[in-house]
């Protein structure tokens, strides 16, 4: 039997359009199932790439160290001391902790920057170059901060695109320029923008880098380091590298091994793995409510394809009484479920990628996106195999009615009315 017959399928249309408003609720049943599983997985997209943009580039497995008031008093030093990291601190962990990748201790200020009659307070950090590699930005101009800032402290500065637009003409090129902060000229070697989104990257774009030593003496802060960014490598658990820096610095510091507010600490892989197994969750709902609806549209194909059969008992007794095999009887039914529930498929498959469009459309021109939702797609290889298994769905449908309509004896069904 020839599946691609055309005789074949204008048979197919004629028996499903016997009755058309059957046929067109039990197509609905499968529409609406895999057009709900494209929306909601679209949806579960939307919200991760929503948190992860609030992120940006974030390294997974970045860390954040800083100090805090002792809680336990300790080799004679009271309950309540207060101390900062140092330069040797930033040796001692570059020398004493191979687990760490990029180790970068940050200074933070706020002052008024001034160019000509112009003026703005903008947050001013001291930065090595390897923040850029734990926590980058967009370089629209220019370069980052380098080693050679560093070594020579540099008189140079990096900044946002917000200080640009507020300190310069649109027309203007600030690159090579000045701008005055803290009584002491810096000279301009880069523009950058933040890759994160909404208020975070507005806080982003008005700020500016310097290099962290030259901050140190600007700012008089001696060799203090006011926090730390650090990464663990890639095969290393970033928890192991954070309790191997906790202990250097206590050490360090004559804090108590057993005081565990002296030193404050975000780990931002925890985090992310927290989040990560929240969206595993969200996608694992997603797709039991999917596949139960799809399953439900696919239980209804059988039923409907069960009373088709019913009706066209005396059909059947007919093709069989002039020689149809029993072969041809069950693929013929199968066809017709196959059929119902693959254009039915494919046009809610189609329905929900559009309607994922424009709400991206309506996202990105209308700049409705938030912190939480952006840009909603699903993966084009989830929907095509969505599709393939409630294609095999509909087969697997169309076997009980096959298997009902071969049993049908052919002298039974000529005398059915």
């Amino acid at each position: 039997m020839n599946l691609f017959d055309t005789d074949k399928f204008s048979e197919i249309l004629h028996a499903l359009g016997k009755n058309k408003l059957r046929t067109f609720f039990t197509a609905f049943g499968v529409f609406w199932g895999i057009f709900m599983l494209v929306i909601m997985l679209g949806s579960g997209k939307g919200l991760h790439n929503g948190v992860s943009q609030g992120m940006g580039d974030m390294a997974t497995n970045a860390l954040f160290v800083w100090t805090q008031p002792t809680s336990v008093s300790f080799k004679g030093f009271p309950k309540g001391r207060r101390y900062n990291f140092n330069n040797d601190d930033t040796r001692a962990l570059r020398d004493n902790i191979p687990e760490l990748e990029y180790v970068a201790p940050r200074l933070q200020a706020q002052n008024t920057v001034v160019r000509n009659e112009r003026t703005g307070s903008y947050n001013i950090h001291g930065d090595y170059p390897d923040m850029n590699e734990i926590d980058p930005v967009n370089i629209l101009d220019g370069r980052f901060i380098n080693n050679n800032d560093i070594e020579q402290k540099r008189k140079v500065i990096v900044i946002g695109k917000r200080v640009k637009n507020e300190l310069f003409d649109a027309d203007e090129d600030p690159m090579g320029d000045y701008l005055r902060i803290n009584g002491v000229y810096f000279k301009i070697v880069g523009v950058f923008s933040s890759k994160k989104n909404d208020r975070q990257a507005e806080n982003e774009n008005q700020q500016i880098f310097m290099p962290f030593t030259t901050m140190q003496r600007t700012y008089n802060f001696g060799n203090i380091v006011f926090w730390y960014s650090m990464t663990s490598h890639k095969e290393i658990p970033a928890s192991e590298a954070l309790g191997k820096v906790k202990k250097l610095l206590r050490e360090r510091h004559s804090v108590a091994p057993t005081d565990d507010r002296a030193i404050g600490a975000f780990n931002v892989e925890k985090e992310f793995k927290k989040m990560q197994t929240l969206f595993n969750g969200i996608n694992g709902l997603i797709w039991i409510v999917g596949i139960g609806t799809l399953l439900a549209g696919v239980i209804g194909v059988s039923n409907i394809m069960l009373i088709v059969v019913k009706e066209r008992t005396k059909e059947i007794g007919i093709q069989r009484a002039i020689g149809a095999t029993p072969l041809a009887i069950q693929t013929q039914i199968v066809l017709e479920s196959v059929f119902l529930t693959s254009i039915a498929g494919y046009v809610g498959l189609v329905a929900g990628v559009g309607l994922l469009e424009l709400i991206n459309y309506m996202l990105i021109n209308f700049g409705a996106s938030g912190e939480m939702f952006n840009h909603p797609e699903v993966d084009f290889n989830k929907a095509v195999s969505a599709l393939v298994v409630l294609i095999v769905s509909g087969a697997l449908a169309g076997l009980i009615p096959a298997r009902r309509a071969t049993q049908i004896k052919p002298i039974d069904a000529l005398r059915d009315e």
